[in-house]
């Protein structure tokens, strides 16, 4: 029986087959089963001993069988086994669509054409370029009358229309990526997770002037409805990201602090400590702020 494929093909093949499958089955976490299990480390080994061992004694059993041959079977036998397999259908696909010619056969196409030895032959177009050929004179025709006799769209409308869908998208991921959110795009957030991140927020840059009940020190009292710079998420937002009044006010705080944080710290401060009664309020500051 002829071999398909040679034993330093079918070796390594099986063994990382299984290889493969021990690595998919056996739960070891970030690190590889070998390394995490010394144990599966030997059973590889034992493996790959078998597969060799298996290996070796087919042959010696092909072996002997073959000195059990007449000299006649031993000659068809080394025919088959060395015969190369031929992928028939693939060869002759590949002989249509490239339409070359055997080389027996190049007298019948050579050209009487001699530069310096160098012979021309008459070979036809390959079939697949000139297939290529004839789609593009389709699809040439399909374009003209599509967009020069029946007019369906211009390039300006194709443009707008994708810079619209464009546009949709953005703002649909606007709403969903708080990394990108501005004084324009922010909204009051009410998850816990997102309050409790701007207490911490508060705790760590805000407590030394706002103090940690909000009532004031050397910055405003954020407890009662007067604001210097307007209430409401937005101005909020927009104070503490560009800062208070010039020379006089809070810092930007948009060098130290993401959007995303600052829009926690804004939600906290309004949910959290506007409206509460603090212990030592200061003195109201600026107008009441009666809504956006």
């Amino acid at each position: 029986m002829r071999n398909i494929s040679p034993w330093w093909v079918r070796v390594p093949l099986i063994f990382f087959l299984i290889f493969g499958l021990m690595e998919y089955f056996i739960d070891s976490g970030d690190k590889p089963a070998f390394i995490a299990y010394p144990i599966a480390l030997l059973f590889m080994l034992m493996v790959l001993f078998i597969l060799v061992a298996i290996e070796l004694i087919l042959n010696s059993v092909e072996n002997i069988m073959f000195q059990t041959l007449s000299p006649e079977a031993q000659k068809r036998y080394l025919e088959a086994k060395f015969k190369q397999w031929e992928w028939k259908w693939g060869k002759a696909y590949w002989k249509k669509i490239t339409g070359n010619r055997p080389v027996g056969e190049e007298q019948e196409i050579i050209l009487d054409h001699n530069y310096d030895g160098i012979r021309e032959l008459d070979n036809n177009l390959p079939p697949w370029w000139v297939y290529m050929f004839y789609a593009t004179i389709i699809f040439g025709v399909v374009y003209l009358a599509r967009f020069h006799v029946f007019n369906d769209y211009t390039q300006d409308m194709e443009y707008d229309r994708e810079v619209a869908e464009a546009q949709i998208a953005i703002e649909a991921y606007k709403k969903t990526a708080k990394g990108l959110v501005d004084a324009n795009t922010v909204e009051l957030l009410t998850d816990a997770s997102d309050i409790k991140a701007g207490g911490a927020i508060y705790s760590a840059n805000c407590v030394a002037c706002h103090m940690p009940d909000g009532g004031g020190g050397i910055g405003p009292n954020l407890t009662d409805e007067y604001w210097i710079l307007g209430g409401g998420i937005k101005n909020v937002f927009q104070t503490i990201s560009e800062g208070g009044r010039n020379g006089k006010g809070m810092i930007a705080w948009k060098q130290t602090l993401k959007p995303a944080e600052i829009a926690q710290v804004a939600s906290y401060i309004l949910s959290e400590i506007h409206g509460k009664a603090p212990a030592n309020p200061k003195a109201a500051e600026g107008e009441i702020w009666t809504g956006e």
